[in-house]
């Protein structure tokens, strides 16, 4: 795989505690990103890639939260927030895009990918995008989830974008971002659609852990143990009471101690 192009100076925000900067992909699209943390190698450094409707703002409560033992990275994937979009969309783009990414954070750093950001993360890995440990919450490769992002792609297809946002949102999954902000976003469902491909679970080497919620729906926990199994790897984990809009700071222990536990076996294997 072509390396990716890191480009552009980075902006601290002390207010915020974040470092926000550019990298330039492959096609030449500009990623934006954020980096939390002070980067002085006291911890792993991990990406939080986001899922359907989702960018880089969206993380940031998990992202300031993990930030206080690791380093960590946030982005708008493309076609989202500060972001590019050029055409024809691919998914082998965006696999390029959290390269460069990967890149800018440096060396053994992990992913976390929330929803269909951790089927990126997977395919990403898959590719050869060099990551350390991989984490997935809620993964959607159950039926339902597909039937629905076909939908909403199909919709799309014929410029119904308000149709195809309220046919995804039959999910019934309450989400905090506003209407007008959803809608920005919805032309990514097609996105969206085109990273599950036909929902087969990319097959990655690395460590994984995938968690779900205890009160999301049967089949979603259901397919979180499906990838379980499908990966040699991986281990399994519920979190009691939460449901897909996971609480940051139930998840951010969790995801924690499985990065600082890969990354010590990796240094003793070093």
């Amino acid at each position: 795989m072509t390396g990716p192009v890191c480009t552009g100076m980075d902006e601290v925000d002390t207010t915020l505690s974040r470092v926000r900067g550019r990298v330039t992909s492959r096609d030449g699209t500009r990623i934006a990103y954020e980096r939390y943390g002070d980067g002085d190698g006291r911890g792993p450094a991990v990406v939080l890639v986001s899922g359907a409707l989702r960018t880089a703002a969206s993380e940031r409560p998990l992202a300031r939260l993990l930030a206080r033992d690791l380093t960590v990275v946030t982005y708008d994937r493309r076609g989202r927030g500060a972001s590019g979009d050029t055409a024809p969309y691919a998914v082998q783009r965006e696999i390029e895009d959290l390269a460069a990414v990967v890149e800018a954070a440096g060396p053994g750093v992990a992913l976390h990918g929330t929803d269909t950001g951790g089927a990126l993360a997977l395919a990403a890995a898959a590719a050869g995008v060099p990551v350390g440990a991989v984490s997935l919450y809620e993964p959607p490769y159950a039926a339902e989830a597909a039937d629905r992002r076909r939908g909403a792609a199909g919709l799309l297809a014929r410029g119904r974008r308000a149709a195809a946002l309220d046919a995804f949102l039959a999910d019934g999954i309450v989400r905090m971002e506003p209407r007008p902000v959803l809608e920005a976003l919805a032309h990514t469902l097609a996105y969206e659609d085109a990273v599950m491909g036909d929902g087969t679970v990319p097959v990655v080497h690395a460590r994984v852990l995938v968690v779900d919620g205890g009160a999301s729906p049967a089949a979603t926990r259901r397919a979180a143990r499906d990838v379980t199994a499908a990966l040699p790897r991986a281990r399994h984990r519920t979190l009691t009471g939460q449901t897909h809009e996971v609480a940051p700071h139930v998840l951010a222990p969790v995801l924690s101690a499985f990065l600082r536990e890969c990354a010590a076996e990796t240094a003793e294997a070093a």
